[in-house]
């Protein structure tokens, strides 16, 4: 009918809620399907993490970066020689190759053995490396450095799983070892970065030996916060000389962003 001002798209009467979230929520029907637009916005999520998957760690650029701060950097490889390998065979993701290995056992060994060690694996997505690691690494190394923890050189590796890090602590003889990686893409969060610890790493251990802090980006966990999360563990992993599930975050929260910031979106307040 010519002039007809009604809305096709019949939304949701809890659509108000959409602004405390990224995920799909809330998002209206017209007649029994999903509207165009949001449609569209979930293949372009997809195609988002499909790339994210797929590309390759700027690893010049990467290294560019952290020595322009002032840090050492080691170049390593997983011995999964090429990305359709590390996706089908996630052992050898989990091992260094030859070659990276005897570099890191002819490093000169420190007169103090290394307090931990940071490893940069480019994970299942790169792009959350390339977006989060090096300005993570601003927030947590200066209060590292300033509390006297001995930090090893960084570690940049190239088809890395989480149990890279392992080995990588083990050969170094660091007391710990922090892996930052890129995360599984979600179809809302394609740069997502997790971060995982270990105490006393070595090859072999699994995923009970480790702490895992997740989602690090501007998006979701912040990189104070992370920083802050991260702090507490490593220093209660030395205390008590252990991590994973016997380590819990017991930190006490951060003061709040803003007057904004509510204990439970779901409450509102007068």
């Amino acid at each position: 009918m010519s002039g007809d001002k009604r809305d096709i798209v019949i939304g949701d009467p809890w659509g108000k809620l959409r602004r405390y979230t990224s995920a799909r929520i809330a998002l209206g029907r017209s007649g029994t399907s999903l509207p165009t637009k949001p449609h569209l916005e979930f293949q372009l999520a997809h195609a988002r993490a499909r790339d994210a998957v797929h590309h390759a760690l700027d690893v010049p650029a990467l290294e560019k970066a952290l020595e322009a701060r002032g840090h050492e950097t080691i170049l390593l490889h997983s011995s999964a020689e090429s990305r359709p390998v590390y996706l089908q065979r996630p052992d050898k993701g989990r091992r260094l190759d030859a070659a990276s290995r005897e570099r890191l056992v002819a490093l000169p060994k420190p007169a103090e053995p290394y307090d931990v060690v940071f490893v940069i694996g480019d994970g299942l997505s790169a792009f959350a490396i390339e977006e989060n690691a090096a300005k993570f690494l601003d927030v947590i190394l200066p209060q590292l450095e300033a509390s006297g923890w001995h930090v090893a050189p960084l570690c940049i590796v190239e088809e890395a799983r989480v149990a890279t890090g392992d080995e990588i602590g083990e050969v170094l003889g660091a007391k710990m070892v922090v892996i930052l990686i890129g995360e599984r893409p979600g179809l809302s969060s394609p740069d997502s970065m997790g971060i995982y610890l270990t105490f006393s790493p070595r090859v072999g251990l699994t995923d009970e030996s480790r702490n895992c802090i997740s989602n690090v980006r501007p998006e979701g966990l912040s990189y104070d916060h992370a920083a802050y999360k991260l702090t507490y563990l490593m220093i209660e992993a030395r205390r008590r000389g252990l991590s994973g599930v016997n380590l819990k975050d017991e930190a006490e929260a951060l003061p709040k962003a803003g007057p904004d910031s509510a204990d439970n979106f779901l409450i509102e307040k007068g």
